[in-house]
């Protein structure tokens, strides 16, 4: 028994280290981030910095106003959620639910490949084909778009939605679908009316995950979104902050380097700040 308890403690410890191990990172990457990018910050201004329109960090009057990249950013990441979301959930529902053992063998083995691809291949693919299509579908001079690159998003965040979204539906007592059906509910008011709401939490996480997918990626949408400065519009080229990060980093120095940890800096607080509303809302139902 003493060894036996002891190995518990010696297991019990070595979790809580790695725990400790995962938050430390968090609270070090969190540090280092409002290091860096409140120089820029504080110099620039606020305002300037977070409101201005026009960013020309290598111009001979330089200025460093992050707006587009944050509209870009959320209004892309909105568009992403908004196709993702619903083919994600509903593929989820049919293969957790209706889909026959082959057939849902095989589409989850596509969805893990899917989800397996790298983003480059994914920013490759819709430069080579979806780029050329939006330019001849809607005549424009360049397809490099916004709209590109939320179809090229909707597209990422799909594994990471069905997959958890099946996992929350499949973990649903089957008491309760019985119950339905013994009520004289059909299989699909079942699954829609009783199934869905108490693997609500789960489809949110799935939601969150999406989110996170969505705004953090910087390859894919470098190559299908033109990385532009503009204010976004739909068919025009524009640039995410993520984009904005990745394609100056290499070659700054001196403000506008730190102004690219404060676009970092922004970007995270921006995620951060999603989790915490969403996870509020979640707890919240899980309460009521």
């Amino acid at each position: 028994m003493k060894k036996k308890r002891l190995f518990e403690n010696i297991v019990h410890g070595v979790f809580l280290v790695l725990g400790l191990v995962t938050v430390g990172f968090v609270l070090l990457i969190t540090v280092y981030l409002i290091l860096s990018g409140i120089p820029a910050i504080r110099e620039i201004g606020i305002l300037d910095f977070l409101l201005g329109k026009e960013w020309a960090s290598t111009a001979a009057k330089p200025s460093y106003g992050i707006l587009p990249f944050i509209l870009t950013s959320v209004y892309g990441t909105a568009g992403a959620i908004l196709l993702g979301v619903p083919i994600g959930f509903l593929t989820a529902l049919y293969l957790a639910k209706l889909a026959p053992k082959k057939i849902k063998s095989v589409m989850g083995s596509a969805v893990s490949l899917l989800a397996g691809i790298p983003s480059v291949v994914y920013g490759l693919v819709g430069m080579i084909v979806l780029v050329p299509v939006v330019r001849k579908l809607f005549h424009l001079p360049d397809g490099a778009s916004l709209f590109a690159a939320i179809i090229v998003l909707a597209v990422m965040i799909l594994p990471s939605i069905i997959k958890v979204s099946i996992t929350a539906l499949e973990a649903v007592p089957k008491e309760y679908e019985d119950a339905s059906l013994a009520l004289g509910a059909t299989p699909v008011e079942t699954y829609f009316h009783v199934s869905v709401p108490a693997a609500r939490s789960g489809i949110a996480a799935a939601v969150v995950l999406g989110v996170g997918r969505a705004i953090g990626e910087a390859m894919a949408v470098m190559m299908v979104a033109g990385n532009v400065a503009n204010m976004p519009s739909l068919f025009g080229s524009v640039r995410f902050l993520t984009t904005a990060i990745a394609s100056e980093m290499s070659y700054s120095a001196g403000l506008q380097r730190q102004a690219l940890f404060s676009i970092a800096l922004v970007l995270f607080l921006f995620i951060m700040l999603i989790n915490a509303v969403l996870n509020f809302f979640l707890k919240r139902d899980k309460e009521s």
